[in-house]
């Protein structure tokens, strides 16, 4: 009779719990040791909380995006900067976070997206304190470009976790209805959050609360991520980008060079058509390479390459909106920063409820093609509805029944754009999946900004020609170029109806009725 050399069945780690302790060692040895990557991010009694941490990472990317707005003034005051440069403090973080947003995209996918995510919080986090403490105009400038760069690596990172994470289609419309809301409402909270930090502490502290934000998220991450594992399919494309990259801070820079020195300078052209030609040659350069950055089965996909477009679109329109409705709350209805923040509490709350419900029920039973063009047209028809502010309008019965209808059409877009845009993606595809949904919302924000804003000034200086320049004259030509720039957002909605009304296809996707990761994307 053979004797086991091991310690017997009753002895202390022997016989069957000895193997099982066994095993329970090596899997929790192989859980946190690089290179295990388990099918889904977190287990199912953490995925919840894995929600909550890509959450609040995603709020504070989008939220910086406009907190620095209200902040501006006291920054410009206390660093000595002049008007000139101002645009330079927003600019610089929308440069860098919209050309490198491929790249990041790819890299989480390349590194892991576990490590992508932690790397890119705690660099977010270190330029936010350079930033807050900044003795100079050029520090600061300094840090939101830094800023910047490494939200490209945590937005998409963070976005490819959620669409790995959730599979289910009722838990991923869930997921990304919670998702959708922060990312069409973390504008709006940035705005009271900066009116709030400005007014009641100092404008420091609108970069300074993102220690918070990410000090947070960064354990939450730690603690509920999955190490994961390179895939062995994803290889850096180097040269597309280095032209991606190139062609999108062209066109980012080129807008933002026509909203400072006008169309007619010869460097917005040549920049904006470089931008055009770097991105041509992107694609050609995607159709001929065999480890492509921005693989075109990720936007060949009709619903997904609407999805994209649809963010693009409401990007624009959305910018368009706190722009513009910021000034006429503060100038022409002399709101102070923190009263034009919970103005827009309303929007908010309309976005996040509205993106819930579309993700959750309105999609699953009807699809896209019905839906996502019903929230443009409300985004239109309230933007046209806008135009009908002047100096005597009231909150109550002017500016906030048109806020909800866009609020409710932002929500259709971003709940049903956010989800269509990532599913049915293979997971060595998420994070640059994740990637072009971040990269046309930021560009079309970028684009739509800079344009809105030179026609709201060619407008007004328009108007003041062969009349006097008093007071009210010049109110009325400011009111006049509030008006242009909502018939201009209208007009972006409008042709976002078009587009995704012939792109989308009628009923429900395949993706979201099985499993996401199941279908060659």
């Amino acid at each position: 009779m053979a004797h086991s050399s091991g310690p017997g069945p009753g002895a202390p780690g022997g016989g069957d719990g000895g193997r099982s302790r066994s095993r329970s060692r090596s899997r929790f040895r192989s859980r946190f040791r690089l290179g295990y990557r388990p099918d889904d991010e977190a287990s199912p009694s953490h995925r919840w909380w894995v929600l909550c941490v890509v959450a609040l990472a995603q709020l504070m990317v989008v939220l910086d995006a406009t907190i620095v707005n209200i902040a501006l003034p006291s920054a410009q005051q206390a660093l000595g900067f002049s008007n000139g440069n101002r645009q330079w403090v927003v600019t610089a973080y929308a440069l860098a976070f919209g050309s490198l947003l491929l790249f990041g995209g790819r890299l989480s996918d390349l590194i892991g997206r576990r490590r992508a995510f932690l790397i890119g919080l705690v660099g977010f986090a270190v330029a936010s304190a350079i930033g807050g403490g900044a003795p100079s105009f050029e520090v600061l400038v300094f840090a939101r470009a830094v800023q910047g760069l490494f939200g490209a690596l945590l937005a998409p990172a963070a976005l490819s976790v959620l669409t790995t994470t959730f599979s289910d289609p009722k838990e991923r419309a869930q997921a990304f209805g919670v998702y959708g809301a922060i990312a069409g409402a973390g504008g709006a909270v940035g705005l009271l959050l900066g009116g709030l930090l400005t007014e009641y502490l100092d404008w420091r502290w609108c970069l300074y609360v993102n220690l918070l934000f990410a000090f947070i998220a960064f354990l939450g991450g730690l603690r509920l991520l999955s190490p994961g594992r390179r895939s062995g399919r994803v290889t850096l494309d180097i040269p597309g980008t280095v032209v991606v990259s190139g062609g999108l801070f062209c066109i980012v820079y080129g807008f933002a060079n026509a909203e400072r020195q006008g169309w007619s300078a010869v460097g917005t052209w040549v920049t904006l058509l470089a931008g055009v030609v770097l991105l041509v040659v992107f694609v050609w350069w995607q159709r001929r390479t065999a480890h492509p950055l921005l693989p075109l089965r990720v936007v060949a996909d009709r619903d997904r390459g609407a999805s994209y477009l649809a963010m693009f679109i409401s990007g624009a329109g959305l910018f368009g909106v706190f722009l513009f409705l910021t000034f006429y709350l503060q100038r022409t209805l002399m709101y102070s920063p923190v009263k034009t923040g919970v103005a827009f509490l309303p929007m908010v709350v309309a976005i996040m409820a509205t993106s819930v419900i579309t993700t959750n029920i309105l999609i699953p039973r009807v699809g896209p093609r019905p839906i996502v063009p019903a929230g443009m047209l409300l985004c239109g028809g309230s933007m046209a509805w806008l135009t009908a502010l002047d100096q005597h309008s009231g909150y109550g019965a002017h500016v906030l029944p048109p806020l909800l209808v866009i609020g409710v059409g932002l929500g259709i877009i971003f709940g049903a754009g956010l989800n269509l845009a990532t599913a049915g993606v293979k997971d060595y595809d998420a994070g640059v999946a994740s990637a072009m949904v971040n990269t046309s919302q930021q560009v079309g924000g970028s684009i739509g900004t800079s344009l809105l804003n030179t026609l709201a000034t060619s407008a007004a200086t328009r108007y003041l020609v062969g009349r006097p320049p008093t007071a009210a004259v010049e109110a009325q030509a400011q009111l006049h170029s509030f008006m242009v720039a909502y018939w201009w957002s209208a007009g972006f909605f409008a042709v976002g109806f078009v587009v995704t009304v012939l792109l989308y296809r009628s009923g429900v996707p395949e993706s979201l009725s099985s499993n996401p990761n199941a279908p060659a994307a």
